[in-house]
């Protein structure tokens, strides 16, 4: 499949459409889940591995993972209006993937990679900080997005976890006015998104 393709697919999925701001529910747009995803399944942490989305929220990062031929994939989200819509929309695209309402810091199935688009921390400062240790916990290999602006944070958090970031990738996330408190119809954040390694002791 494409890169192109994969973006038309995920375009297809059902976003539920009550969120909650202090989670910052924001949906991950479908061309950069796809170029993400695209780039995990060129580095070879896709195909026939087991996958895990942490926050899944609808389900984008899983069912993405599945439809570039992922063994197993997981997703893990609080909401349980996210898990449901993220069991609907893999229904849907008609791919296996196993989805939970759990808190991410009591999730422990091991996978080969991590997914995921954790929340930013705007309403809850470091609120990112479980993502990436449970990350870590469970993987080899951890892809991850995070605001730009706290790069240095994030990347002392993850080597200070055990880990090695190989590589960074830019992106404009979106976000839509969903709250009251949103004074604009749309502003672009500047996101990172970072790969990382588990170093073998």
């Amino acid at each position: 499949m494409k890169k192109k393709r994969l973006a038309m697919e995920l375009e297809r999925l059902d976003v539920p459409q009550v969120r909650s701001a202090y989670l910052e529910q924001y949906p991950t747009p479908p061309e950069m889940a796809a170029d993400l995803l695209f780039f995990a399944y060129s580095m070879g942490d896709v195909q026939r591995k087991e996958v895990c989305d942490l926050g899944c929220g609808n389900g984008i990062f899983a069912i993405g993972a599945a439809l570039l031929g992922a063994s197993r994939v997981y997703g893990v989200d609080i909401s349980d209006d996210m898990v449901k819509t993220a069991v609907k929309n893999a229904e849907r695209m008609g791919v296996d993937a196993e989805f939970m309402v759990q808190d991410v810091k009591s999730f422990n199935k091991h996978c080969d990679t991590v997914i995921q688009n954790p929340p930013f921390g705007a309403q809850n400062r470091h609120a990112d900080v479980p993502f990436m240790e449970k990350a870590m916990e469970l993987a080899d290999v951890v892809y991850s997005m995070h605001m730009k602006s706290t790069r240095e944070f994030v990347l002392r958090t993850m080597e200070g976890l055990g880990g090695r970031v190989t590589h960074e990738m830019e992106y404009e996330f979106p976000i839509k006015r969903s709250f009251d408190f949103h004074r604009k119809d749309v502003e672009f954040f500047e996101i990172i998104a970072i790969r990382t390694e588990k170093v073998r002791k």
